[in-house]
């Protein structure tokens, strides 16, 4: 992303608050494991009791399984052409989105191996299944459902906080009907009950952020949200820690 978008982001997420409704809660943190420090983390979620992460950057960006202990026994890299972005896996694959080729890529789920690709309509950021169709978001207030059939445009869910658009939507989980998702450049993630679209509260992590750039001056943004079916556990880009909740 160039520098006047990364400058001109820092002000829509302000200016959204400014006007936000749905109260904050501080998540209590219950444990941490080890997180490379390497991972631009895009996509994050459980496949059993293993996480399934995908990171990004142009060169750098791969898909990875990997054990709470912190071993990784399967991964892929993308091709350096491609700045890979969020995942999600539905039935024997896994569906791995790019920032702007307005491409796809499928996998097999286990062992990991390529499959096949699809045309995207916008730029890939987040993306979540829900509904019998994949549930993308590209950094709008939109969410995209994306049929599995012929991988078309089937709805969009339009996010709002008080009447309000909520833009930059990024990485996604889905539990029931309730979205989880991170808003890029702020240390919020939005809770969201579909299909309204509308905003139910955010579940604020500004402390552990700020404790963590005092340490570590190069991490990246709070971005990385998976469910263990009870339990959630979250991260960031380059950050050196996953850490679960309560």
């Amino acid at each position: 992303m160039n520098l006047r978008r990364i400058l001109t982001s820092f002000l829509v997420p302000l200016s959204s608050f400014l006007y936000a409704e749905a109260p904050r809660v501080v998540p209590e943190i219950l444990d941490s494991i080890p997180h490379e420090r390497s991972h631009f983390t895009q996509g994050l979620f459980f496949d059993g009791n293993d996480l399934i992460e995908t990171t990004g950057l142009y060169g750098k960006s791969g898909l990875y399984r990997r054990t709470l202990d912190g071993k990784i026994i399967d991964s892929t890299k993308l091709s350096e052409r491609y700045f890979g972005e969020g995942s999600i896996a539905v039935g024997d694959d896994i569906f791995y989105l790019t920032w702007k080729s307005k491409k796809a890529f499928i996998y097999n789920r286990k062992p990991f191996s390529k499959k096949g690709e699809f045309y995207i309509p916008t730029e890939g950021w987040g993306l979540t299944y829900w509904k019998n169709a994949l549930l993308m978001s590209n950094g709008s207030s939109e969410l995209l459902q994306i049929s599995l059939g012929g991988f078309v445009v089937v709805g969009v869910i339009p996010v709002t906080d008080g009447g309000r658009p909520l833009k930059l939507l990024n990485e996604l989980e889905i539990v029931g009907d309730t979205l989880y998702a991170n808003v890029w450049q702020t240390s919020v993630i939005a809770v969201i009950s579909l299909p309204s679209g509308k905003v139910v509260r955010y579940l604020d992590f500004s402390r552990k952020v700020m404790e963590l750039q005092r340490k570590h001056s190069d991490i990246d943004v709070l971005n990385g949200i998976a469910y263990d079916g009870k339990n959630f556990w979250i991260t960031g880009k380059n950050w050196p820690y996953i850490y679960k909740l309560k």
